[in-house]
């Protein structure tokens, strides 16, 4: 009997190292089959275009492919809910931009339950974020910002913007810089960027805020102006145009950007996994260049750093959205 005891404590330690090899091996073999990676909004727009070339770096990485589903309607709640939802396992993930915060406190503000709350999602990296610029038509009236500001002071509610509809990436910023200039200008809601802005240059609007990348040609082409950045610093692509927090605006900074999400029970040891992997593919040469292409600047975040960047931005939103109320 005195024999067998030390047969079953070897026994013991070959089997827990036995678990523990197979534990690191599991995760040093994830992904072991294609990750899907959810877009809530349809093809062509900013959170596709950045998802298509994250994905492409990603399957230089892995043998697994990683499968773009893209999954439109409601805003972008359908596709965010179903991330919201899916197995926590690492092969769903998100792609989204700041509809992640704004569609549930829309919801919120009508009584509606929201369809998913951002607190069901895990954190793990912000690729991109592109501040947006306020534009008029060339033969616009007003020649700086300045001067757009004292017009609509002077005549509240009459000059007109466009946006992409009700708390949109176009809308908020748009009521952002109107709050801090203390100015009250005409909403239009049109069905998504590219309508708003071509209502500007068909001159049915006054004004509207798309991407620099968007407004550069035309503003180069002389068709349009841009008056006013909604970033912290100045933008490549147009850096003669001041931004709101150097005009003294100091509370309006906001973000068209996209960030990777995974679903909240998503396991830590997978997490860090896909956070450096999403690293690398954020420095890698090929990812840069076609952000570079489309005039996107990369801005590659995660842990603490894209946490205080999505609270911060949720703050803002919700302030912004509070202060817009209820629009039908």
């Amino acid at each position: 009997m005195k024999s067998s005891t030390p047969v079953r404590l070897l026994m013991l330690l070959v089997s827990s190292m036995l678990l523990g090899t197979t534990g690191v091996q599991a995760q040093t073999e994830f992904p072991n089959k294609p990750v899907n990676l959810i877009v809530p909004f349809p093809p062509g727009g900013a959170v596709d275009l950045a998802a298509r070339s994250f994905a492409q770096a990603l399957n230089a990485q892995w043998k697994q492919p990683v499968i773009i589903s893209t999954r439109p309607g409601a805003g972008g709640a359908v596709g965010m809910a179903a991330a919201a939802n899916a197995e926590p396992d690492g092969y769903t993930l998100l792609a989204t931009h700041p509809a992640l915060h704004a569609l549930p406190e829309a919801d919120r503000m009508f009584g509606r339950t929201p369809k998913y709350d951002s607190s069901k999602f895990k954190p793990l990296a912000l690729l991109v974020a592109d501040s947006l610029v306020l534009v008029v038509k060339a033969d616009a009236p007003w020649k700086t910002y300045a001067e757009f500001v004292a017009d609509a002071r002077q005549n509240p509610g009459k000059i007109s913007y466009a946006s992409s509809g009700p708390y949109s990436a176009v809308h908020l910023p748009v009521e952002m810089l109107a709050h801090t200039a203390d100015m009250k200008l005409q909403h239009v809601s049109f069905s998504g960027g590219g309508p708003a802005l071509n209502a500007v240059l068909g001159g049915h609007v006054l004004a509207t805020t798309p991407s620099p990348a968007v407004a550069a040609p035309h503003v180069k082409s002389g068709a349009l102006r841009a008056l006013v950045i909604t970033g912290a610093k100045r933008h490549p692509l147009l850096p003669d145009v001041p931004t709101a927090i150097e005009l003294g605006y100091k509370d309006v900074e906001f973000y068209l950007w996209v960030g990777i999400f995974a679903p909240l029970n998503t396991p830590d040891s997978v997490a860090e996994i896909l956070r450096k992997n999403i690293a690398r593919a954020a420095e890698s040469p090929e990812f840069k260049r076609q952000m570079a292409t489309v005039g996107t600047p990369i801005d590659y975040r995660d842990g603490k750093a894209f946490e205080e960047f999505l609270n911060r931005d949720a703050r803002n939103i919700s302030e912004a959205i509070k202060r817009i109320g209820k629009v039908e």
